[in-house]
C-alpha cells in the first residue's frame, strides 16, 4: 500500500536516489531510439538516419504532451499521500490513466493524419522524407500506450516506488536492444523494422505500469464516470500549462531541425546523434523534474515547508554534480561515439560542438527543469509555461541562426546551449525566490500564474 515516503529521512538521498533510478529508467526508454540509430546506421544509409531524425522531431511533440499529463498525475497524487487521503490517491491514479489514454489516442490519430506536412515543415524532402512518414505510421499508434508507461511510472515515483518505475521503461529498452538487430539486420526490414520495435518495446511499458499499480500498490481501482470528471478539472488546470510547458522543447528542436536541414543531410544526421546522446547522456538532468515533483508535492502537502526548499536546493547541487562528470564522460569518448555512428564530416562537425563546449550549458537547462519542478507541483504551472517558452520560442531560433550563418551547422548548436544559460539562470532564482516565501497548503492546490 502506498504511503508518504518522501516526509522523512535526507532529502538529499530522496533527490539522489529518485532521480538515479528515473535516469536509468528514462535513458532505456530513450535507449529504445538511440539502439534503432545505430542498427539502422549500420545499414550505410545516411538518408535513413536523417529519416529518423525528421520522425523523431514530430514524435518528441508526442512525447512532450505526454509527460505534461504525467507531471500533473505527479502532483495531485503526492500531495492526496502527503495528505494521508489514500482513496483520493487511487481515484486520481485511475482518472489520470483514463485521461491519459483520451488524449494521447486523439494526438497519434492527428499526426498520423498530417504526418506529411509536419515533416516537410522540418525541412524533410526526398527519400528521407518517405521513410520518416512510413516511419510515424507504423508507430504513432502505439504512443497513447508509451504514455501510458509514462503516467503510470510517475504516479510509481509519486509513490515513492523508485525500482517499479525505473523497471516499466528499463523492460522497453531492453525489449529493444533484443529485437532491434534482429528485425533491422537479419530480417532485413530496416526503417520499418525499428518502427516494429518501437510498437512492441511501447506496449509492454505502459501495460506494466498498469500492473505495477493495480497489484502491489493497489493505487487502481473502480472510478465513476463523475468522479473521473472530478478529477479532470484540477488536473487539466495542472496537464494544460504543464503539456504547453512541455511542448516548447520539441517546438525549439523542430526549428533547430530545420536550420540545421539547410546544412544536408550529413547535418540532420549528426544532429540526429546530438539529441540521442543528449536524452541518454543526461538522462539525469531531463529526469530531474519529474522525480521530485513526487518529494515536493508530498511534503508540501504534509506542510514541511523546510523540507520543500531543502529539496529545491538539493536538486541544484545534483544538477551541477552529474552535468560536470556527464560532459567529461561525453569529451573523452567523442571520437569513438563519431566511429559507432559513422558521421561523414558534417555530422562530426555537428557532434564534437555539442560534447566540446554546449554539453556544459545543461547545468542552466537542469536548473531550469528544477524550477519548473517547483512551479508545475506547487500551483504555479503558467510560469513553468513562460520561461520554457521564453527559451524555446523567443531566444532560442534568432541565436542558433544568427550563430549558423556565422560559423555554420556547429552554430545551431551553440545557441541552443546559450538560450538554456540565458532562461535557466533567471528561472532558477525565480523558482527559489517562490519555495522560499511559498505558505503551507490550503484544501485546493492553486493553478494562477
Amino acid at each position: 500500500m502506498a504511503r508518504a515516503r518522501f516526509t522523512e529521512g535526507s532529502t538529499l538521498r530522496h533527490v539522489v536516489v529518485m532521480t538515479l533510478t528515473g535516469a536509468i529508467g528514462l535513458t532505456f526508454m530513450f535507449l529504445i531510439d538511440a539502439a534503432t540509430l545505430f542498427w539502422v546506421s549500420r545499414l550505410g544509409d545516411e538518408r535513413l538516419v536523417a529519416a529518423l531524425g525528421f520522425a523523431w522531431t514530430v514524435i518528441f511533440f508526442i512525447i512532450s504532451s505526454g509527460i505534461g499529463i504525467a507531471i500533473a498525475a505527479t502532483a495531485l497524487v503526492s500531495r492526496s499521500l502527503g495528505e494521508g487521503d489514500i482513496a483520493g490517491a487511487r481515484i486520481g491514479a485511475t482518472s489520470a490513466l483514463v485521461i491519459t489514454f483520451l488524449v494521447q489516442a486523439a494526438v497519434a490519430a492527428l499526426v498520423v493524419a498530417f504526418r506529411d506536412p509536419l515533416l516537410a515543415l522540418a525541412g524533410a524532402r526526398g527519400e528521407a522524407a518517405a521513410e520518416a512518414s512510413r516511419f510515424l505510421l507504423v508507430t504513432s499508434p502505439a504512443m497513447p500506450f508509451l504514455a501510458l508507461g509514462m503516467t503510470g511510472g510517475s504516479i510509481l515515483r509519486a509513490a515513492g516506488d523508485a525500482w517499479r518505475s525505473m523497471s516499466v521503461t528499463l523492460v522497453a529498452g531492453l525489449i529493444a536492444m533484443v529485437l532491434d538487430p534482429i528485425f533491422i539486420i537479419l530480417l532485413d526490414f530496416r526503417l520499418e523494422g525499428a518502427a516494429w520495435v518501437m510498437v512492441a518495446a511501447r506496449g509492454t511499458s505502459g501495460l506494466l505500469a498498469i500492473w505495477y499499480l493495480l497489484r502491489p500498490h493497489r493505487l487502481l481501482g473502480p472510478a465513476r464516470p463523475r468522479q473521473i470528471a472530478g478529477f479532470a478539472r484540477p488536473f487539466f488546470l495542472i496537464a494544460l500549462p504543464a503539456s504547453v510547458t512541455q511542448l516548447s522543447t520539441p517546438f525549439g528542436n523542430y526549428l533547430l531541425t530545420s536550420l540545421i536541414a539547410a546544412h544536408g543531410d550529413g547535418a540532420v544526421a549528426g544532429w540526429a546523434v546530438v539529441t540521442r546522446m543528449t536524452v541518454l547522456a543526461f538522462g539525469g538532468i531531463f529526469a530531474l523534474s519529474g522525480a521530485i515533483g513526487g518529494i515536493l508535492g508530498q511534503n508540501y502537502g504534509a506542510r514541511l515547508m523546510s523540507r520543500v526548499r531543502s529539496t529545491y536546493r538539493d536538486a541544484l547541487l545534483f544538477c551541477a554534480a552529474y552535468t560536470a562528470a556527464t560532459w567529461a564522460i561525453l569529451f573523452l569518448l567523442r571520437h569513438q561515439i563519431v566511429a559507432v555512428f559513422r558521421l561523414g564530416p558534417e555530422g562530426a562537425e555537428v557532434f564534437l560542438a555539442f560534447v566540446g563546449l554546449a554539453a556544459g550549458g545543461f547545468v542552466f537547462t537542469g536548473a531550469l527543469f528544477v524550477a519548473n519542478a517547483a512551479f508545475n507541483t506547487l500551483g504555479r504551472p503558467l510560469r513553468s509555461t513562460l520561461f520554457n517558452w521564453t527559451r524555446d520560442g523567443l531566444a532560442m531560433y534568432p541565436l542558433a541562426w544568427a550563430l549558423s550563418n556565422a560559423v555554420g551547422a556547429p552554430g545551431v548548436v551553440y545557441g541552443q546551449a546559450l538560450a538554456g544559460v540565458v532562461v535557466g539562470t533567471v528561472a532558477a532564482v525565480a523558482g527559489w525566490r517562490f519555495v522560499k516565501h511559498l505558505a503551507p497548503p490550503g484544501r485546493t492546490l492553486e493553478s494562477g500564474a
